[in-house]
């Protein structure tokens, strides 16, 4: 009996089309769920006819598989991941691979490369990018673990990530946790980009009162841009055009407010606070979404807490492009934000990430895919050593060309009570970060004054510390 190439364990959306995927580039693949009928129902439509062998145990699952194995889990991550990882270790051999394709905390990562190497397993931690068209078209992959963990799956890896000008969306991101760290990242870089949309989307909406069909065409055109072409704007200009299937009007009309939230966001920013890197404008999409979920406390205090009185009266073109410089401003301030996060966990956890590379296999496949990225990779590729993007010639240049129309724009949204917590923290890490001096000096010298904490002197070398006798 023939062995199959790989194998894959959970059918849900993902795992069913990363299965496909698979298979569709020439590979046979085995599959396992715990719930029987849930293979069935995939073996007699969508896997019908195809080189997919069904399998209704672990130990049929394994059996089933050349050596050494390739096993791709796409469970929940957290306890399922465990669970899945003690009933199939018993049961493979020297040699044999398990790969977490889900959104793993990277400390869990870490820890199971290491409980899984010991034992002569493998184990690779992968992001994967893309939702469910991604999973069956072509992701991109964030794999992380030893080396030769990677080159035994190479083979497969570049050929179901997506394709782009350059090559494969995958590259070995890095040892241990490292894939699952970049795809955390990654996805708080998404939630930045999504909160900064919804932004001038609600300033288009609100202060300049634009219908659906002219939201999607300023969309539309945005994403005609070399700024802002993106998947995420693409698709923001169709959801515009969705007509409501239950009612009259349209979809987006009818959506609640109340945005939910898988962890990743959060996690960005714990990691952030625990390394020293500020990403104010990721912590403030997490913000966002945590006060759009108490839907029925905001809509009480709508009624208690008045806005400001007044309209708009400038010029609506104009306006829009000011929106539309200041959105692709704060989007430059959240993706430096990401990859300075990215660089200080290389540094910190030995993790040696290319961030021009990362740049690159984001091109294509995954949520946050934007032709800017190019500009991202070629800044990287040209100094490697950038301490932040914000510096680089061509970001450098076109921020400042634009910060005019930023601060209007969030001028205007003040002036008539409009949120705009992304926008204001990308303008705030922007002003922050190029500044001279800031007023923590008076933040020093409080600790110093009320916990003897010291603090340095612009008149001496950095690292000499100094307390002075406040009461005196």
């Amino acid at each position: 009996m023939a062995l199959q190439n790989f194998g894959v364990i959970g059918l849900a959306v993902m795992g069913e089309n990363l299965a496909l995927n698979v298979e569709s580039k020439g590979f046979s693949v085995a599959v396992y769920n715990r719930t029987s009928a849930t293979t069935e129902a995939f073996m007699e439509k969508r896997a019908q006819g195809k080189n997919v062998k069904a399998t209704y145990s672990m130990e049929e699952f394994v059996g089933a598989l050349e050596r050494p194995r390739r096993i791709l889990l796409m469970v929940k991550a957290g306890g399922p991941v465990d669970a899945v990882i003690e009933q199939l270790k018993p049961l493979l051999e020297p040699g044999d691979m398990i790969i977490d394709g889900g959104n793993s905390l990277y400390e869990d990562t870490d820890r199971r490369v290491d409980y899984l190497e010991a034992a002569d397993l493998r184990f690779i931690g992968m992001g994967v990018s893309g939702g469910e068209e991604g999973a069956l078209y072509g992701p991109s992959l964030m794999p992380g673990g030893t080396k030769a963990a990677y080159d035994e799956i190479e083979a497969i890896v570049t050929k179901i990530a997506a394709q782009v000008d350059d090559g494969p969306c995958v590259t070995y991101i890095g040892p241990k946790g490292a894939g699952h760290y970049v795809k955390m990242v990654h996805n708080g870089i998404e939630y930045g980009d999504m909160q900064l949309i919804a932004e001038a989307y609600d300033l288009l909406k609100n202060v300049l009162g634009l219908s659906n069909e002219q939201l999607h065409e300023v969309f539309s055109q945005w994403n005609q841009t070399e700024e802002l072409d993106s998947f995420l704007i693409d698709i923001t200009a169709d959801i515009f055009t969705q007509k409501d299937d239950q009612g009259d009007g349209f979809l987006i009309d009818k959506i609640l407010d109340a945005a939910g939230q898988k962890g990743t966001g959060r996690w960005t920013v714990v990691s952030s606070l625990e390394l020293g890197v500020a990403i104010p404008t990721i912590g403030a999409a997490v913000n966002a979404r945590i006060l759009s979920s108490i839907k029925e406390e905001r809509t009480a205090a709508s009624k208690e807490l008045a806005a400001p009185v007044g309209k708009f009266d400038g010029d609506t073109e104009s306006f829009v492009d000011k929106v539309r410089d200041a959105l692709y401003c704060s989007k430059m301030c959240s993706y430096a934000q990401g990859m300075a996060l990215l660089g200080k966990a290389s540094e910190q956890f030995g993790y040696d990430l290319d961030l021009g590379e990362i740049a690159r296999i984001w091109k294509g496949g995954c949520i946050i895919k934007a032709g800017f990225l190019n500009k991202i990779k070629r800044a990287f590729d040209e100094n490697p050593n950038l301490p932040n993007l914000l510096l680089a010639p061509e970001f450098k240049q076109t921020i400042l060309d634009r910060q005019g129309a930023w601060r209007e724009v969030l001028m205007t949204a003040s002036a008539l009570g409009i949120p705009v917590p992304a926008f204001s923290a990308s303008l705030d890490y922007f002003d922050s970060y190029r500044r001279d001096r800031l007023p923590q000096n008076l933040t020093q010298a409080q600790r110093d004054y009320f916990g003897a904490h010291t603090y340095e002197r612009t008149d001496t070398p950095r690292g000499e510390f100094f307390h002075a006798d406040w009461s005196s």
